[in-house]
Parts: structure tokens; sequence; C-alpha cells
């Protein structure tokens, strides 16, 4: 009996790809002394920052929540707090995020992770036909649309970012 073959990647690029989803991989050379992972992913990839969006993992009233916002922007998390009817959000934990994600900080991916957890995308996606999300590691972007974003992470779209 033949083995099923498995599409090749990381946990992300799987789960897009068993999904069915249209996306695009954009790979670049990472350098660990660049003071921001989102930052430098748009400069290699000469997108808008407004359309690389990083992902974030906070803690809501004790529960893990994914945030993904602009790398132009941060993260509002009393607007986060709010968007999933919580009282009080602050960063989690980066060792907690990682062992929950099964990815690495600067490259944790809304998709594929290990323990799927809440999304909330932050609503400024929807303003363009494809976005970038960290593939899972430093150096690999994934382009797709919101849309598909929101349907695979069953993500809420909310105004959880600043400028």
């Amino acid at each position: 009996m033949a083995k099923k073959k498995q599409p090749a990647g990381t946990p992300a690029i799987v789960a897009l790809t068993a999904a069915g989803a249209e996306f695009t991989v954009h790979a670049y050379e990472h350098d660990p002394a660049h003071p921001s992972y989102g930052e430098e992913a748009a400069q290699a990839m000469g997108v808008s920052p407004d359309r690389v969006f990083k992902t974030l993992i906070a803690e809501v009233d004790g529960a893990l929540v994914v945030a993904v916002v602009p790398v132009s922007g941060s993260l509002d998390l009393k607007a986060l707090a709010t968007a999933v009817s919580g009282k009080r959000a602050a960063m989690a934990d980066p060792a907690l995020a990682e062992r929950t994600t099964g990815y690495v900080r600067g490259g944790i991916s809304p998709l594929g992770q290990r323990k799927r957890l809440r999304t909330v995308l932050d609503v400024s996606a929807s303003a363009h036909p494809t976005i970038c999300v960290s593939a899972g590691r430093r150096g690999l972007e994934v382009e797709l649309p919101p849309t598909t974003l929101t349907t695979l992470t069953s993500a809420t779209l909310s105004p959880i970012a600043r400028p």
C-alpha cells in the first residue's frame, strides 16, 4: 500500500495546501540583527507595511488569543479585549506563545498552529486584495486574500490596531 504524499513545508503551508487555498510563498534572507521582523519582511518583499501583518499572541482574561495586525502599527490591547468580549488583555509570555503555537517568535503564523486559538484580524486587512503573514518561519511569508485567512482561522474582523 502506497503512502499518501504529504505537502511539503511549514504547518502553515501544509494547512493552506490541504484547504486548497490560493496563496503565494515569499522567501527572503532573514537578518537576525534587524530590529523588526515585520518591517524586515515588508522591505525584503517590496510590499507596503500596511499589507504585511504580524501575528501576536496575547492573553485575554487568562485565555490565549491570536491578534493579527499590520506591521506598520501596533496592537491595541484594550480593543483586542473588547473584540473577544474580555476585560483585560496583556501580551502573552513569549515561551508560552511558542509552546502553544509550535512556532518560534518572529515566525509565528496564524495558520497551522499546534493548538487552535481564537483569532482576531485587524479590520484594515479587508482594504487589500491580498495580505502577507508569516508562513511559520523567519524569512518566509505567505500572501493570500484576507478572506482566506479569516475563513481558515475562523477569525473575527475588528479594529485592533493602532497607527
